[in-house]
């Protein structure tokens, strides 16, 4: 089972509610950390989600973003908007910066919305697995694996575990190689004791708030080479032009060109998804839909290609 992990902008949010009907018909649950003071695409996303009869984690405490200081609103959206709906869990969020009682006291807080524990830098698995022992069996702990390794892991063995891996290696557009290992855990979370696996598409878990002047444009794009084990490598597409951050239709029409003689190769190993077939039509108009569009499409060709391999 796949848990794509989003931070909650604009085109994030309109991703999800875009793929409600697919997330739901593979099981597929998205995370989402709430990171814009406004909840009404939260909550436009979270119905979409329900009335595709999927589910949803949505983070209450979030580290980044407009709530981090306080994540009461989106409690009470959940509490509101959301009550007796057992599509959408309370994500809580365990930082470093939280004890066992910190997290014990927002788990208690959020009963009502069957807690789902997001493991991001937590220093206390042992104490805090001794509190939880008796839900241990019915609790979901999902792990963002660059801050919770084996040892840690280990310490919720009976309960289901989803591993979160981000393979996204974010840099500046102009420095991406034209294509790079992404990721196999799709293949081997069984084997590493899992129950599912997620990432963070190619957004990568680096967060910021604004993407700045845009000096090349980039185009991301997953896909899985039956010819090396069904691992999972993304191209990036990126423009010649990168000197100056003007003329990003341009730079993006440069970007495409390269897309689109990859794809006609016959070789990329990138499914024909709804979203290549949208990439195809922005070619043949010569259109850019902006950044934030291009960075939907991607988005969606990631769980396409992820709904693909996973039957």
């Amino acid at each position: 089972m796949y848990y794509p992990y989003f931070r909650g902008k604009q085109f994030e949010l309109i991703t999800i509610r875009e793929m409600s009907e697919l997330l739901a018909e593979k099981s597929f649950v998205p995370v989402i950390e709430p990171v814009r003071e406004s909840l009404n695409s939260l909550k436009k996303t979270l119905t979409a989600i329900c009335d595709a009869g999927g589910h949803a984690i949505v983070i209450v405490n979030p580290y980044h973003g407009d709530h981090k200081e306080d994540g009461a609103s989106i409690t009470g959206l959940l509490q509101v908007d959301f009550s007796g709906v057992d599509n959408i869990s309370a994500g809580i969020l365990l930082r470093n910066d939280m004890n066992a009682d910190e997290v014990m006291a927002c788990y208690d807080q959020h009963a009502d919305h069957r807690p789902v524990l997001v493991h991001g830098g937590f220093t206390a698995p042992k104490a805090l697995a001794v509190v939880l022992e008796n839900d241990m069996p019915s609790l979901t702990n999902v792990f963002i694996e660059d801050h919770a390794k084996l040892l840690y892991r280990k310490h919720f063995d009976q309960s289901k575990r989803i591993l979160v891996r981000d393979g996204f290696k974010r840099q500046r557009n102009a420095d991406y190689p034209p294509i790079e290992e992404f990721s196999d855990l799709h293949v081997t979370c069984g084997e590493l004791g899992m129950a599912g696996f997620g990432d963070f598409l190619i957004a990568g878990d680096v967060y910021s708030e604004s993407g700045g002047p845009a000096y090349a444009v980039a185009i991301h794009l997953t896909f899985i080479d039956p010819d090396k084990d069904d691992v999972m490598y993304i191209y990036h597409f990126v423009s010649n032009t990168n000197d100056t951050p003007t003329d990003p239709a341009g730079k993006f029409a440069q970007a495409l060109e390269k897309l689109i003689a990859k794809l006609d190769s016959g070789t990329s190993h990138i499914r024909e998804t709804e979203a290549i077939k949208e990439f195809r039509a922005l070619h043949a108009k010569g259109h850019f839909p902006g950044l934030g569009y291009i960075k939907k499409l991607s988005m969606k060709h990631h769980i396409e290609t992820l709904a693909n391999y996973c039957g």
